[in-house]
């Protein structure tokens, strides 16, 4: 009889000793397997971004460009006390963390036609209301071929007319004397006079030219364009994202348009919305689209006309100016309180390092 309750409490101790040892094991293999979760998903987090920095690199324009470089970026910080499915280490669920900076969009400066403070002969009304803010209007009621002129110093721009139409044009050769005539054509490449008149102009701030719409970037406040960069500035940290996400949608979106280019009629001008809904155009409509979308959002940027060496190709590419540093790749620098060039034609279409070069291959002729 004493035999058998020993050997009953000798059973149950060892029931439950192997009891304590299965639960202890149990826990150790949970946390085990919570741990290998968490470098699982480490571990594709790391294989993702290694993913995006190739992605980046394979575009060599972008690399020589300065654009889709590795720097980085306040929204993309990461945090040390969340695990990898973004939650704390309590195991809450967490927001996604705010940028730090926001890119502030300034106000839109457009462009405004006063015919009551407009100037002319009856057919032709020029408006010079506006000078002090880098641009002025011009309205041709005739259905005559005409030759509008601007003239400072040395230099003169001639655009071609579109009748019945309010034209915008900049004040892009700074403060001066200007001479404004509108010649109508009389047989051939013969001009005659019709109407001038002349202005001393004084702006107010030297980059307002480059900051409004004009006859080579037409654009308005509700224009699509507008309203596709209003959203990538809205999703900005600061100006030099913003620029970059531009740069990365006119790259990836338009396509060189080679049919419109064997058959562009002289005065061809560009219509930036156009561009972007048929998504292909030639190197004036990339530089038109760019202009737009970022003048649009506080961006000063020039349209240039010139020639690229070594084949002296006529060409347009844009200029933009920031006040904040910058992206330094290779040949191509956006420096703070300068110009910089950018050529998203010769971008887009895999041009080489020939072509983009630092600089000096680029003769500039016109800016609008």
């Amino acid at each position: 009889m004493c035999n058998r309750i020993i050997n009953n409490y000798i059973c149950k101790r060892i029931c439950l000793i192997l009891l304590t040892v299965a639960l202890t094991l149990s826990l150790f293999a949970c946390g085990s397997s919570q741990e290998a979760d968490a470098a699982s998903d480490s571990a594709a987090n790391a294989i993702s971004s290694a993913g995006a920095a190739i992605s980046s690199a394979v575009d060599p324009q972008k690399a020589i460009l300065g654009f889709g470089s590795s720097k980085s970026k306040s929204s993309g910080s990461s945090d040390s006390s969340k695990s990898p499915a973004g939650k704390t280490s309590a195991g809450a669920a967490s927001a996604p963390a705010e940028p730090e900076t926001k890119y502030e969009i300034p106000p839109f400066r457009g462009v405004e036609f006063h015919e009551d403070a407009a100037e002319g002969n009856g057919f032709v009304s020029i408006d010079l209301s506006s000078i002090e803010k880098g641009y002025f209007g011009l309205l041709c009621k005739t259905d005559k071929q005409m030759l509008f002129q601007v003239i400072k110093d040395d230099t003169t721009y001639n655009y071609a007319v579109i009748n019945g139409e309010e034209m915008f044009f900049p004040l892009q050769l700074g403060d001066g004397h200007y001479t404004f005539r509108v010649m109508e054509n009389i047989e051939g490449n013969k001009y005659l006079e019709y109407y001038k008149t002349e202005a001393d102009v004084s702006i107010a701030d030297p980059l307002d030219p480059f900051l409004r719409p004009n006859t080579y970037s037409n654009y308005a406040e509700d224009s699509e364009c507008v309203k596709k960069a209003k959203s990538f500035a809205e999703n900005s940290a600061d100006v030099e994202e913003f620029i970059e996400q531009i740069y990365d949608y006119v790259c990836d979106n338009i396509k060189y348009d080679r049919e419109l280019a064997e058959n562009v009629q002289s005065g061809y001008l560009p219509n930036p919305d156009n561009t972007m809904a048929t998504k292909k155009g030639i190197c004036l409509d990339y530089a038109s689209l760019a202009a737009a979308m970022l003048r649009s959002q506080g961006v000063p940027t020039k349209i240039i006309f010139g020639y690229v060496a070594p084949n002296d190709v006529y060409h347009a590419w844009n200029k933009f100016y920031t006040e904040e540093g910058g992206w330094t790749l290779v040949e191509f620098k956006v420096v703070g309180k300068d110009w910089n060039r950018i050529d998203l034609t010769f971008s887009a279409n895999g041009a080489d390092s020939d072509y983009i070069g630092d600089g000096s291959n680029y003769l500039e002729v016109y800016t609008y």
